[in-house]
């Protein structure tokens, strides 16, 4: 059946939303043609333990993303291990998300693979959003010779839902005004956003599938969850309010966590990973030109998490600010325990002063700050970490990866 001739030429609001076909595998077999056909996973280097992505081949098997590639190895003996290389996948995203906005200029970008397109104004120019579907379909391959599944519905998590049906390669249309029939029978937890705790207040009150919402007054969602319970409501019966967020918000935390050898006791290693947490925390925040007063600085036993939040006197993005605060929170909160992880997170980011108040205390001298300056510049000419304390000489590797919040535009895009 013709799809075009089954939709009306002109929707009220037409929403899309373009999934790439298991992104990362899906790169490296086409820069590496000899991948293609064969089970591919991907890891964070070669010495990544958990998989982040797999191709379909091998999906077959039942391997699946967090898995663990010893686990996926006894499932499929010639599983072909490949690391990351979150530089091309960025340059890639990049690339596709020039194309879509080049069709439809509002987009919102999702992740490093998906993205929400309000084609509701692009029906002038293109016609049906059936059509300006799969023009979208071909910018996306033109731009990366890469597939996607792209599903099209009259709001976001109905266009979610229904690219994700037939994948990979998907082309789903679900109508607006079929929304609340086609997802009746489908379980709750299967829209984006209602993950287990959701779903088991929802089933605490007969709701399983979305046909069972109906049923439920809004009141209840709206009492227990504010304004997010009213968009579930809505959200089940195809009817979700919310729009394209073509901004990207500032942050609400930067941080980055290290996982060390079990039962580390030696003060000195701990320290080690310690600066590499600042080293990397306050050069995002430098970069992206924010600053932060309060952190969470842990370290994690085998019975659970010591630390806990600290302050600076000021905001500041200051490398060595930050592993002082560093130390004394280990020498506060460790007893010699055995270690297994650590974590430096700055809590409140926000935008850098670029004058300081009369009578803040100034933490670090301006030559301080250029010295900063001038390793960042080293650093993101030619490579990360080419400029570092002396004690990260015998740091252990961190690969570089892509967030799941990536974005191609503001202080997200970085690796």
């Amino acid at each position: 059946m013709n799809t075009e001739l089954a939709c009306p030429v002109h929707w009220p609001r037409a929403i899309a939303l373009i999934d790439m076909n298991a992104f990362f595998a899906s790169v490296e077999m086409r820069d590496f043609p000899e991948l293609r056909g064969h089970p591919v996973a991907i890891t964070n280097g070669l010495q990544g333990t958990c998989i982040i992505t797999c191709s379909y081949e091998a999906r077959a098997y039942g391997i699946k993303t967090g898995m663990r590639l010893k686990e996926a190895y006894t499932l499929c003996p010639q599983l072909i291990q490949r690391s990351t290389r979150p530089n091309v996948y960025a340059q890639v995203s990049t690339q596709i998300m020039q194309a879509i906005s080049n069709v439809c200029p509002d987009i919102e970008v999702f992740s490093v693979d998906e993205a929400f397109i309000d084609m509701t104004p692009c029906q002038q120019l293109y016609g049906s959003p059936v059509r300006i579907a799969h023009i979208l379909k071909r910018a996306v391959f033109d731009a990366s010779g890469l597939l996607c599944s792209i599903g099209i519905s009259g709001d976001k998590t109905t266009a979610k839902y229904a690219a994700k049906v037939n994948k990979p390669d998907g082309f789903t249309i679900i109508p607006p005004w079929e929304a609340r029939q086609r997802l009746r029978k489908v379980p709750v937890t299967e829209l984006c956003g209602i993950a287990k705790g959701i779903g088991g207040f929802l089933a605490n009150h007969g709701v399983h599938l979305c046909g069972d919402m109906e049923k439920l007054p809004i009141s209840v969602l709206a009492q227990r969850f504010g304004n997010p319970g009213r968009r579930i409501w809505y959200m089940a019966q195809g009817l979700d309010p919310d729009t394209i967020h073509t901004e990207v918000a500032d942050p609400k935390s930067i941080g980055h966590g290290k996982v060390i050898p079990p039962n580390t006791r030696d003060r000195e290693i701990i320290l080690t990973y310690l600066l590499h947490m600042a080293v990397k925390v306050s050069a995002r925040l430098r970069r992206y030109h924010f600053e932060a007063r309060n952190y969470f600085i842990g370290f994690k036993s085998y019975d659970g998490w010591l630390g806990g939040k600290m302050k600076l006197a000021t905001h500041h993005n200051d490398t060595q600010l930050l592993f002082q605060l560093c130390k004394m929170t280990l020498d506060q909160y460790w007893q010699g325990e055995g270690l297994i992880q650590v974590q430096v997170t700055a809590l409140d980011p926000q935008p850098a002063k670029l004058q300081r108040d009369l009578f803040e205390a100034e933490l670090c001298t301006e030559q301080h700050k250029q010295l900063n300056h001038t390793v960042d510049q080293i650093n993101h000419r030619y490579g990360d970490m080419t400029l570092s304390p002396a004690r990260l000489l015998n740091r252990s590797s961190m690969p570089n990866v892509i967030a799941p919040s990536w974005k191609p535009d503001g202080h997200r895009q970085s690796i």
